[in-house]
C-alpha cells in the first residue's frame, strides 16, 4: 500500500501502463472521475511523483473555482511548470497575453480562440514531447477556463503522434461542456483509458486507520469509521486527524474536531447547486419537501441527493452524524440559514409534520410569522419535557414567550420555563423570578403559576416574597381553575413538611371542583400527606404501603420529583429506610437516563442519606459528594443542608474531621434554619463539635434543634434525635441524671418503626445504669440497631467495655472482634479507638474463613446458630433465642464445627447471612 493512497493500487498499475507506452512512442489519453473526496489528487499526485521512474516527465495543473474566469489560467501552469529553455518561455509567455487579449466568449459561454493561436501554443509541449516524453497531468479540469479547456482538448487529440500521456481528472456527475465531452471521449477511445474511482471498502477504512492505530485497534473501528463516512477517504482523514489530536479513540468523532471539518470541506469543492440541496438536508432533514424549500425542479434534487450519497456525506437522505449536521448548518450563510428555515416551518406544518420538527424550524427562523406557532411551540415542548430534552423545551417556551403577545398567556409560557429550567439548575430559576413576580402583581399569573413561584422563592431563600405571593393567592378573587385548586391543595402538606413556617400561610382551597384533576396529581397529594404526616405524627402503619404503591406506579417526568420524593423522605423518616434504597436506585438511573442533573443531585443526596441511616458511611460520603459535584452549592438554595449534613456526618464519623471541617467553613444560608433542612445540619455540627471536644457548642446546636423541631410540631424519633444526642453530651460532661431524663423521654416517644432511634437511646440507657445491667441493654440495643451497622457498631464497642469491667475477657474478645469487622465496613476510626483490647493484646483476628461457601454448607438454622455463638452467646442464651433446647444447639455446633472445619467458637466467621438479623 503506498502512503496515502488506499485501494487504488489497480488503478494506478493501469495510468503507469499507460505511460510506458507513451513513452515507447504510442501516445495516450485518460480522464479520472469520481465523487467529490474519492481521492482523485491523491492519485494524480502519486502518479505524478512516480512518472520519472518510468522515463516520464509530469507537468501538472490544477483547476479551481477562484480561477475559473482567468482566460488560459490552466495552460499557463502547465507552460509555467515545463522545462522550457528562455527564448521558448518568453515565446509562451506572449503567446498567452496574445491569446488571452483575442479570446471571444460564445453564446453557449464557451470560449472562442483563434485556431493559429492555440496550435502554436499546443506546438510548444508537443515539441517538448519530442525531447522528454510528457505526462501532462490536470486535476479538476472541470474547473479549468474555457480557453484552457479548448487547447487541452486539441492537445489530447494530437498527443496519439508524439511520446505524450494526457492525464486529467474532474468530478462525477458534473455538467460538462463540449470540450470536456471531448475529452471524456478520449479516454473512452482506443488510445485511451477512462478509470472511475469508488469510495473505500470497510477493508479500505481498515487500511486508512491501521495508518494511525494499532492494527487491533483499526479493526476494531472500522465500520464504525465506514459507516461515519461512507467509505469517502477525506472523512476517514478527518477521523484520522481527530485521533492524532488525542480524540475519537472509541471510533467517534469529535465535537468541534478534524471530521465536522472534513464534511464542510467536502462540500466546498462540490458544485454549488449539489452544495445548496445539502444545505436543505441539513436545514429540513428527513421530509422529501427539498425541492420546493430551494424553489427547484425534483429531478435536479433527486440528482444532488444521488451524488452526496455516493460521497459517502448522505446516508439515506441525510446526514451520517449529528456533527457533520451541526457543521454543515453553521456553514450557511446566516441570514439564508435563516430564511431557509422559515420557509422549511411553513412547509413541514402544511405537510403535516410532526410539533417538534416544525419548532426546531421556527427556532431557526428566528422570527415568528402567524398565530399558528404558539401551539406548535408549545406542544413540542411538552414532548420534549417528556422525552427528557429539557434544553430543547426551554428553547421551545423561549420563542413562544417572545412570539406571545397576550400577557396572562406569557406569564403561563414563563412558568412553565421557570419548572422546566429547574430540572437542569434550579439558580436558573431566579433569571424568571423578578418577571413572574411583575406579572404577580399585575394579576397575569394565575394560583397554580403562583404556587410554582412561590416554591423557587422559598428554595432560593426569598421568604419575605414568597409571603407576598401566599397574601396576593389569599385574596384573588373569581373561581380557581382545576389545576389551581391542585396546585393549592398538594402545597399545605409540602409547606408543612419542609417550610413550617409558611403551611398556616396559605389558606385551604374550596372542596369543589375535585382537589386533584389526574392520577399524578393525586400521587402527588397522597405522597406529600404521607411525608407531612410521618413528620408531624410519627410513622403510621399503612403508610409505608401507600408509598410503595405510589411509587411503583411514578416516573420522573414533568412533574413527579415532588411525588417521588416526598414518598421517599415519608418512607426514610417513617424508618423503613431498607426499602426505600431500591426505589430510590432506580429512579437515580432514570433521571440519568432523562438528562436532569439537578433531579440526579437530590435524589443523590436522599440516597447518602439512606445510606447514613443504614450505617454506610463511605457510601454516604459518596453519594452526598457526587450531590454536590451534580449540583454546585450556589444553586441548592436553602435545601444545601441536605447533602451537607450527609457529608459531615459521616465525615465524622469516618474520623475525617478535615473533610467536615472544610464544608462546615463553607457558608449557608441564614434562612436554611427556618426549614426543615435546617435540623440534620445542626444534629452533623453538634456532632462534629462534640467529636473534636466542643461539647457545649455541640449542647448548643442539638438544643436548638429541638427547639426548632418542637416549635414547627416536627418533633419525632425519625426526623432528628436531638434528645439523644443532648443526652450523649451530657453524659460526657458528666451529668448522668439529666441524661438520662431525655432518654426516658425519647424511649417513650418512640414507637414499633422507630427501632434505630430505640437503639440509640438504649446504648445510652445502658451508660446510665449499672455495669451488670449494660449487657442486657446493650443487648437488646444492638437487637434494635441491626439494620444499622455504624450504631450496631457503637452498641458493639460498648458492651465489649460491659464484658470487659465485668471480667468476661472471653465474651469481650468476641464481641470485640465483631465491632471491628464492622468498623472496617464503616471506615469509622472513632469505632476503631472506641475498642478496648483483649488482656494481653490487641484485638484477636479470627482466621480467614471463605463466607460464601462457608454459607452455602450450612443449613438456614445452623446459619443462625452459628451467628449468634459468633456473637458471643451461650448455648443457654441460644436456646432461649431461638426457641430450641439446649441439646438441639449444641448438636447444631457440632455440625458446623466439622461443616467448617473449626474448633471453638472464637473461630467462626463473624457474618453469616441469614433470612432474619440475629440480635447479640
Amino acid at each position: 500500500m503506498i502512503m496515502g493512497l488506499v485501494e487504488r493500487g489497480d488503478e494506478l498499475s493501469m495510468l503507469e501502463g499507460l505511460l510506458a507506452s507513451a513513452v515507447a512512442g504510442k501516445g495516450k489519453a485518460a480522464i479520472v472521475t469520481g465523487v467529490v473526496g474519492t481521492g482523485k489528487t491523491a492519485l494524480l499526485d502519486t502518479f505524478a511523483e512516480r512518472a520519472v521512474d518510468l522515463n516520464g516527465l509530469a507537468i501538472t495543473a490544477t483547476g479551481t473555482r477562484a480561477e475559473r474566469n482567468l482566460p488560459l489560467g490552466v495552460l499557463t501552469q502547465l507552460l509555467m511548470d515545463a522545462p522550457l529553455v528562455t527564448a521558448e518561455r518568453q515565446r509562451a509567455m506572449d503567446l498567452l497575453v496574445e491569446g488571452a487579449h483575442s479570446i471571444v466568449t460564445g453564446a453557449d459561454g464557451g470560449a472562442q480562440l483563434e485556431p493559429q493561436l492555440v496550435h502554436a501554443l499546443c506546438a510548444m509541449l508537443l515539441e517538448l514531447a519530442q525531447r522528454y516524453p510528457l505526462a501532462i497531468v490536470v486535476d479538476d479540469i472541470d474547473h479549468a477556463d474555457p480557453a484552457s479547456l479548448v487547447c487541452l482538448s486539441y492537445l489530447a487529440r494530437r498527443a496519439r503522434f508524439v511520446p505524450m500521456m494526457t492525464l486529467f481528472s474532474h468530478a462525477a456527475n458534473g455538467q460538462p461542456g463540449d470540450s470536456l465531452l471531448e475529452l471524456e471521449a478520449l479516454g473512452r477511445s482506443p488510445h485511451g483509458a477512462s478509470v472511475t474511482l469508488s469510495t473505500l471498502s470497510a477493508d479500505g477504512v481498515r487500511m486508512m486507520a491501521a495508518t494511525a492505530l494499532p492494527e487491533r485497534d483499526a479493526l476494531r473501528v472500522a465500520a464504525r469509521w465506514h459507516q461515519l463516512s461512507g467509505g469517502n477517504p477525506v472523512l476517514v482523514g478527518g477521523l484520522l486527524a481527530d485521533v492524532r489530536e488525542g480524540g475519537a479513540a472509541d471510533g467517534e468523532p469529535v465535537t468541534g474536531g478534524r471530521y465536522a471539518e472534513a464534511v464542510v470541506a467536502c462540500l466546498r469543492r462540490i458544485d454549488p447547486c449539489v452544495a445548496r440541496v445539502a444545505h436543505a438536508v441539513a436545514v429540513l432533514p428527513g421530509p422529501n419537501l427539498h425541492d420546493k424549500l430551494l424553489q427547484i425542479d425534483g429531478a435536479s434534487v433527486a440528482r444532488a441527493v444521488r451524488m452526496l450519497t455516493a460521497a459517502g456525506l448522505l446516508h439515506h437522505g441525510d446526514f451520517r452524524h449529528p456533527l457533520a449536521h451541526a457543521a454543515v448548518l453553521t456553514e450557511i450563510e446566516p441570514t439564508e440559514r435563516q430564511e431557509l428555515h422559515r420557509r422549511a416551518a411553513l412547509l413541514a406544518y402544511h405537510d403535516g409534520a410532526t410539533s417538534r420538527v416544525v419548532a426546531d424550524q421556527l427556532v431557526g427562523a428566528g422570527q415568528p410569522e402567524g398565530s399558528w406557532v404558539l401551539p406548535i411551540l408549545e406542544d413540542a415542548a411538552r414532548q420534549a419535557l417528556r422525552e427528557g430534552r429539557v434544553d430543547a423545551a426551554v428553547r421551545y417556551l423561549d420563542f413562544a414567550w417572545r412570539a406571545c403577545d397576550d400577557n396572562r398567556h406569557r406569564a403561563k409560557i414563563m412558568t412553565t420555563m421557570l419548572r422546566a429550567s429547574w430540572r437542569i439548575n434550579p439558580s436558573t430559576s431566579t433569571d424568571y423570578l423578578p418577571s413572574l413576580t411583575a406579572a404577580l402583581h399585575h394579576g397575569f399569573l394565575r394560583p397554580a403559576d403562583a404556587m410554582a413561584l412561590a416554591k423557587a422563592l422559598l428554595w432560593n431563600g426569598q421568604f419575605v416574597e414568597a409571603k407576598a405571593v401566599f397574601e396576593h393567592v389569599n385574596t384573588a378573587t373569581g373561581e380557581l381553575d382545576r389545576e389551581s385548586v391542585t396546585e393549592l391543595t398538594v402545597a399545605r402538606p409540602l409547606l408543612r413538611a419542609t417550610y413550617p413556617r409558611f403551611s398556616a400561610l396559605l389558606r385551604q382551597p374550596p372542596p369543589d371542583p375535585p382537589a386533584t384533576s389526574t392520577v399524578a396529581a393525586s400521587h402527588r397529594l397522597e405522597a406529600a400527606n404521607a411525608l407531612a404526616t410521618v413528620l408531624t405524627r410519627g410513622p403510621v402503619e399503612h403508610i409505608a404501603g401507600a408509598v410503595d404503591r405510589i411509587l411503583h406506579n411514578s416516573q420522573l417526568d414533568e412533574m413527579s420529583l415532588d411525588t417521588v420524593e416526598s414518598a421517599l423522605l415519608a418512607l426514610v423518616y417513617g424508618g423503613w429506610t431498607a426499602r426505600a434504597v431500591p426505589w430510590c436506585d432506580l429512579f437515580m438511573e432514570e433521571a440519568v437516563t432523562r438528562r436532569a442533573p439537578s433531579r440526579l443531585a437530590r435524589l443523590a443526596a436522599l440516597r447518602g442519606e439512606m445510606a447514613l441511616r443504614l450505617g454506610d458511611l463511605p457510601a454516604a460520603l459518596r453519594h452526598a459528594q457526587f450531590a454536590l459535584d451534580t449540583m454546585p452549592p450556589s444553586s441548592w438554595g436553602v435545601a444545601i443542608g441536605a447533602p451537607v449534613s450527609v457529608l459531615i456526618t459521616a465525615a465524622t464519623a469516618m474520623g475525617r474531621h478535615d473533610l467536615a471541617r472544610e464544608q462546615l467553613d463553607q457558608p449557608v444560608p441564614e434562612e436554611m434554619f427556618h426549614t426543615r433542612y435546617g435540623l440534620p445540619y445542626l444534629i452533623a455540627r453538634g456532632r462534629y463539635s462534640s467529636a473534636i471536644g466542643q461539647l457545649v457548642l455541640a449542647q448548643r446546636d442539638f438544643a436548638r434543634c429541638g427547639e426548632l423541631a418542637g416549635s414547627w410540631q416536627m418533633d419525632v424519633p425519625g426526623l432528628a434525635p436531638w434528645r439523644v444526642e443532648v443526652a450523649e453530651t451530657m453524659l460526657r460532661l458528666g451529668r448522668p441524671q439529666p441524661a438520662r431524663k431525655l432518654i426516658d423521654d425519647q424511649l417513650r416517644r418512640c414507637g414499633e418503626h422507630d427501632t434505630r432511634v430505640q437503639g440509640m437511646a438504649m446504648r445510652l440507657l445502658a451508660a446510665t445504669s449499672e455495669v451488670r445491667h449494660r449487657p442486657l441493654l446493650l443487648r437488646q440495643a444492638a437487637d434494635l440497631l441491626s439494620g444499622d451497622e455504624y450504631e450496631l457498631g457503637r452498641a458493639l464497642v460498648d458492651l465489649n467495655d460491659a464484658y470487659q469491667e465485668l471480667g468476661e475477657p472471653r465474651r469481650a474478645g468476641m464481641v470485640a472482634r465483631r465491632a471491628q469487622a464492622l468498623a472496617e465496613r464503616c471506615e469509622s476510626q472513632r469505632l476503631f479507638t472506641g475498642l478496648s483490647p483483649e488482656p494481653g493484646g490487641e484485638v484477636e483476628k479470627p482466621p480467614p474463613v471463605a463466607l460464601p461457601g462457608s454459607a452455602a454448607v450450612l443449613s438456614e438454622a445452623e446459619r443462625r446458630v452459628a451467628g449468634l455463638a459468633a456473637d458471643g452467646y451461650t448455648n443457654r442464651e441460644i436456646s432461649k433465642k431461638l426457641f430450641i433446647t439446649i441439646s438441639t444447639v449444641e448438636q447444631h455446633l457440632t455440625r458446623i464445627y466439622r461443616k467448617l472445619n473449626v474448633s471453638r467458637r472464637t473461630d467462626l466467621p463473624t457474618h453469616l447471612p441469614v433470612n432474619f438479623t440475629a440480635g447479640i
